[in-house]
Formats: structure tokens, C-alpha cells, sequence
């Protein structure tokens, strides 16, 4: 899904992160509406979703339809060149603590320095927590 459809679906995403910047909210909601991506951005999706995780769905269309959409297309620029900056040039790339630490592209992951299981990475991450 790339165009119109996946451009709406991600400022969507974003304002719900602007508007409820709780991950355990945010995310929650972004992972509801990625198990069925391919009726994103219908509105019945967004609804539901929304609903399940307790985000005010008139917010986030007035978030992404604010200044004519000028709003929600700057939030997609501002994640676009935030992305670009960061050296991400791959759709799933998992960043730990300021780098890249795994990309998937293809169907393989790569560059997994401990490995690509979920427990591998759950371990990288409590090392981390563990040094801060």
C-alpha cells in the first residue's frame, strides 16, 4: 500500500502521537489500525481503533485536516526528513537508542547485531535501560 491511502494512514498515525504522546496510547492505537493496513484510512477502521484505545476520533480528523491538511502534511514532512536524518532509508527499521539496530526489507531481517527474535531485542533493550 504506497500513495494517497498510506500518506492519510500516516498522519493519522502522527497525529494521534501529537495529540496522545503516551506511548502506551499512541501505540496501542497505530498497532490496532496496522493488523488490518489494508483498510487504512477507512473510516470505520480509524473508529474502531480510536474507540479500543480511547483517542477522540473528531480529534484526530480535525488534527489532520487543520489549515486545509497543511497541518497534517507538515507532520509527515517533519517525520519524512526526521527519518532521513536518522540515515533510515528501509520501511522496517528498528532504532535503539539513537541507532540503527535491525532492518527487515525482503521478508529477512539484517544487521541484527544479537540476533532478530523479539527476545533479542527485548534483551537489547533492558541492557540499555540497564546502563542508563
Amino acid at each position: 500500500m504506497h500513495g494517497p491511502s498510506e500518506c492519510m494512514g500516516n498522519i493519522i498515525e502522527l497525529c494521534a502521537r501529537e495529540l496522545y504522546p503516551d506511548p502506551k496510547i499512541n501505540l496501542g492505537f497505530i498497532m490496532c489500525l496496522t493488523r488490518d493496513y489494508e483498510h487504512i484510512p477507512d473510516r470505520s477502521l480509524i473508529e474502531d481503533c480510536a474507540l479500543e484505545h480511547a483517542i477522540d476520533f473528531q480529534k484526530l480528523n480535525d488534527c489532520a485536516v487543520k489549515e486545509d491538511g497543511a497541518h497534517g502534511l507538515d507532520l509527515l514532512r517533519t517525520s519524512i526528513q526526521r527519518t532521513a536524518d536518522a540515515g533510515v532509508t528501509k520501511s522496517c527499521t528498528i532504532r535503539l537508542d539513537g541507532q540503527i539496530y535491525c532492518i527487515r526489507d525482503g521478508g529477512e531481517w539484517s544487521d541484527c547485531p544479537t540476533g532478530p527474535g523479539v527476545n533479542d531485542l527485548i534483551l537489547a533493550i533492558e541492557k540499555l535501560r540497564r546502563q542508563s
